[in-house]
């Protein structure tokens, strides 16, 4: 890169060697140099309507691709409408790199009532991020830019933030800015593999708990089962690392409470890629009485104390699973899990039954490897468990930080990250609300997409919460607005079908034609 070019222009060309391929952001009067290098860029740059929707528009697409993405906002706002995004990719472990910029560095700190201001906006970014840091000259990028990539690729993969200057953005840029070669994912020690070998090869109870961490295992998930000859649950980050229908899978139903209490009765657990966290389980705390193996990239939640592994290993599960297969002997056992699978399936009552009948007709609507993104609602907590999906990346659900308008924004991403591949979006009636501007979005931009609502007019979970404490609901109920007319007034189709059968047939419809549909499904018509 010469010195002709500016900061801006030569990030933007950075990110481009990085193999950056897509930017989602907001132009503004304080970041319209680093779109001077946009215009002369190949990556691609998508424009939302508002920069949250940036943020899980992003998470979208890595979540679908396994490849981060990146987001452009400005100064001050910019980052606060952009925070929930970097909140819920930091809870949820995806490659998000958000470049924002800040005040001139003369005026950083100083609180004059500058346009935008924040005194201290990294502060803002810190908590919610892996790395956060401002780059004060501009050969500091590089460096800065090499540090996401390297936290994204070897370790656990949080957001990161950098924040440019403003009189920085415009300034010459010289050196050659490119790329650095990167250390390979953490490998396990040969010690710890055969401790685990050998624990592994004297349970006479096993099971294993397949998370997030472990998306990239591919193959090598059902080789382990089966070598192991062990009944498998995942977590929600991980469905579809095992197919549906594999006699030792129990889903991704970590949070029933028959699975807790068939765990508890495990001699040894082998946990990857996992924290066992809150909202996996929907407790506490897992009870576990036998032993532990457990392997994660997160040496913090290996110290975890409770969960004390027996064996801790703090490496890449791929690596780990790749490099213990060999040391495991045949095993003769078999167990059988499927009543246990559907006595779980079974949980929830009405309510989720009623889920399940609409979650059957929706999975024979689709094909195959459609790719899901859901919302925090009701219908899609009864799906987390018991939706069936063949692969993984194609059941993308907001879990850990659990924000509200999720759902449709992450589609977009996801179908730009997966152009041939059907995408549908399940949200509820409250929290499409968030961010339902962003379905003239996905019009403007001519995806495949179709949005299913599911309608119950009011704050469902929490109205049940408030009743299931002997509360009268207290602001749970809404006056909704006319969702198919609005759909149609931003340029979507829209139908609302009334029975299982409509719905379907909808749903089937509505894929073959391409386009952006809406299918609005009243709750009251799906009971019984």
């Amino acid at each position: 890169m010469t010195a002709t070019r500016t900061t801006g222009e030569a990030l933007v060309e950075l990110l481009e060697a990085w193999e950056v391929d897509t930017v989602f952001g907001v132009p503004g009067v304080h970041n319209v140099e680093l779109y001077r290098g946009l215009q002369r860029a190949r990556l691609r740059h998508l424009l939302p309507r508002h920069e949250q929707a940036a943020g899980f528009m992003a998470d979208g697409f890595a979540r679908a691709s396994g490849r981060p993405a990146a987001c452009f906002v400005i100064t001050g706002p910019g980052l606060t409408n952009i925070a929930t995004a970097l909140g819920q990719a930091f809870s949820d472990s995806v490659p998000l790199l958000v470049i924002a910029t800040v005040l001139e560095r003369a005026e950083l700190g100083l609180g004059r009532g500058r346009l935008h201001e924040i005194a201290r906006q990294r502060e803002v970014a810190a908590p919610l991020a892996g790395l956060a840091e401002t780059a004060l000259r501009p050969e500091a990028l590089p460096e800065l830019v090499a540090r996401a990539m390297a936290g994204f690729r070897r370790g656990r993969p949080r957001p990161a933030y950098i924040e440019i200057p403003l009189d920085l953005l415009a300034a010459p840029a010289s050196g050659d800015w490119r790329p650095v070669a990167l250390p390979g994912p953490p490998r396990p020690a040969a010690a710890q593999l055969r401790e685990a070998a050998a624990l592994l090869a004297r349970a006479s109870r096993p099971a294993i708990v397949l998370g997030g961490g472990a998306i990239g295992l591919g193959d090598l998930a059902l080789e382990l089962v089966a070598r192991l000859a062990a009944p498998v649950v995942t977590t929600v980050a991980a469905k579809g690392l095992i197919p549906s229908d594999h006699p030792l899978h129990l889903g991704a139903s970590l949070a029933s409470p028959a699975v807790q209490a068939w765990l508890r009765d495990r001699d040894l657990l082998l946990v990857l890629g996992s924290e066992l966290a809150e909202t996996d389980l929907w407790c506490d705390r897992l009870a576990v009485a036998g032993r532990m193996i457990r392997v994660d990239l997160d040496s913090a939640r290996l110290a975890d104390p409770r969960y004390p592994a027996d064996v801790a290993v703090c490496a890449d599960a791929r690596a780990f699973v790749s490099e213990l297969l060999p040391l495991l002997p045949e095993t003769a056992r078999s167990e059988d899990v499927v009543a246990l699978r559907e006595a779980a399936r079974g949980e929830g009552g009405e309510l989720a039954a009623r889920h399940r009948r609409v979650l059957d007709a929706v999975r024979r609507a689709t094909p195959p490897g459609t790719v899901f993104t859901s919302d925090m609602t009701q219908i899609a907590y009864t799906a987390n468990a018991v939706f069936p999906v063949p692969a993984p990346r194609r059941w993308l659900h907001p879990v850990g930080f659990g924000t509200l308008g999720w759902a449709l924004p992450a589609a977009i991403g996801a179908a730009l990250a997966r152009p041939a591949t059907p995408v549908v979006a399940i949200v509820g009636d409250y929290g499409f609300q968030y961010s339902l501007a962003e379905l003239a979005t996905a019009v403007e931009l001519e995806l495949p997409l179709v949005v299913l609502l599911w309608d119950n007019a009011a704050l469902g979970q929490i109205r049940d919460e408030m009743q299931g404490r002997a509360m009268q609901p207290l602001a749970t109920r809404l006056r909704n607005p006319d969702f198919p007319a609005l759909a149609r007034a931003m340029g979507a189709n829209a139908a609302g079908p009334r029975s299982l059968e409509e719905l379907e047939a909808a749903l089937a419809d509505a894929l073959a034609a391409g386009g952006v549909h809406l299918l609005h499904l009243r709750e009251e018509d799906f009971r019984g």
